[in-house]
């Protein structure tokens, strides 16, 4: 049995998953789980289509601190931030000045939501939703109100959007690019889903920016770069996030996008580990449920003293836009090939191949996502 525990520092899907699969290899050693905020367990995905299902916090909360304690015979510590890590000693200090030894640590921090550099006397009140406690404040906002206004057209964004405007929302949505979900699909794919949004009453303003945020007569008022004004109650800013990596930075741990980890998810400091959003594994930073879970299943091995690289599968990811399904998996940035696209009204089916002929990405929408199957089977592993 070690001295010390292994401790966790994050108790999202990462913190706990790593917390489960390690029980199932280890019932013995001590592990701790350390948390900034009350340490139950919730889908984040789902806080961004919980409006048309009339779910407020409380019940997307499936189990709280002390259950999740008890299911996975672990010490959750919630309530609690870690402000310092010292790689020498191997410990953490927390805010209220107690230090925590570990034998081994995770990093399991997460992401924090990009702020953008806005202008006016109703910049602060943006809001945006990250997790359970972003979703209760936003639901208490909203209440009562009919305008909502996103700045962002991704994936949340347009999931957002979509939830918001099923719940009985007029929603604007702006974005810097020209097109939705820019990242993730050509462009005659992300017109298939704007058009499908709009005919549920989402308006878009793309290709531009806001610039000003005013409070007026009990709106907000946003001015667009483009001249254009738009009301709202208010605003939701879903424009993307940033890997924490501030904690690790302090402690001499090597970071780029986010916290810099090998194919064992090691750090560059021995006995320090991270996976989740705030990780970057081998150049890639991959936000999504099901790389998280494959990084959870191989470090919970590694830390019993037996190396097991992660390897990701082809992993599509769902779009949750109930007016226009969508499943898209991505080629990597840097892949070499073109975008395909046939389909007509009731679905679109864009396929991404290299010359050869070897297919490296799809995007499907509406009738067209029941291929996914057939074409996930076709796509070359992630490593």
């Amino acid at each position: 049995m070690s001295k010390h525990p292994v401790v966790i520092v994050g108790s999202g899907l990462a913190g706990f998953t790593v917390a489960r699969e390690f029980r199932k290899l280890d019932a013995e050693s001590p592990v701790v789980i350390v948390t900034r905020d009350h340490g139950g367990f919730y889908s984040k995905p789902m806080l961004s289509n919980a409006f048309a299902q009339k779910k407020n916090a409380e019940s997307l909360l499936m189990k709280d601190a002390a259950r999740m304690a008890d299911d996975t015979n672990v010490q959750v510590m919630a309530n609690a931030t870690v402000v310092a890590i010292n790689p020498q000693l191997k410990q953490i200090s927390l805010s209220d000045n107690q230090v925590l030894k570990y034998d081994q640590l995770v990093l399991a921090l997460g992401a924090d939501p990009i702020q953008l550099p806005l202008q006016g006397d109703g910049a602060a009140e943006v809001l945006s939703v990250n997790d359970l406690d972003d979703y209760r404040r936003f639901r208490e906002a909203v209440e009562g109100k009919k305008e909502v206004a996103i700045l962002g057209g991704g994936l949340i964004g347009c999931e957002f959007a979509n939830d918001l405007a099923i719940a009985g929302f007029i929603v604007n949505v702006i974005d810097l690019a020209p097109q939705l979900l820019g990242r993730l699909l050509p462009p005659e794919s992300a017109i298939f889903i704007q058009r499908k949004l709009e005919d549920e009453g989402i308006a878009f303003h793309l290709g531009t920016t806001t610039q000003k945020i005013e409070r007026s007569g009990g709106k907000l008022r946003l001015t667009l770069a483009n001249g254009n004004i738009i009301q709202a109650d208010v605003v939701l800013s879903a424009v993307g996030l940033r890997p924490r990596t501030a904690l690790a930075a302090a402690a001499g741990i090597k970071i780029n996008r986010g916290i810099v980890v090998n194919g064992l998810l090691q750090t560059n400091v021995e006995d320090i580990y991270a996976l989740g959003d705030c990780a970057e594994v081998e150049g890639r930073v991959l936000p999504f449920v099901m790389p998280i879970m494959q990084a959870a299943r191989a470090l919970a091995p590694t830390l019993t003293g037996k190396s097991t690289p992660v390897h990701y599968p082809a992993m599509p990811v769902a779009v949750k836009t109930p007016c226009c399904p969508t499943v898209v998996s991505p080629p990597e940035p840097n892949a070499q090939g073109e975008w395909k696209v046939e389909g007509g009204t009731e679905g679109i089916k864009a396929i991404f191949s290299h010359q050869n002929g070897q297919l490296l990405g799809f995007a499907l929408m509406g009738s067209a996502v029941q291929e996914k199957a057939a074409l996930t089977q076709q796509l070359p592993t992630l490593s």
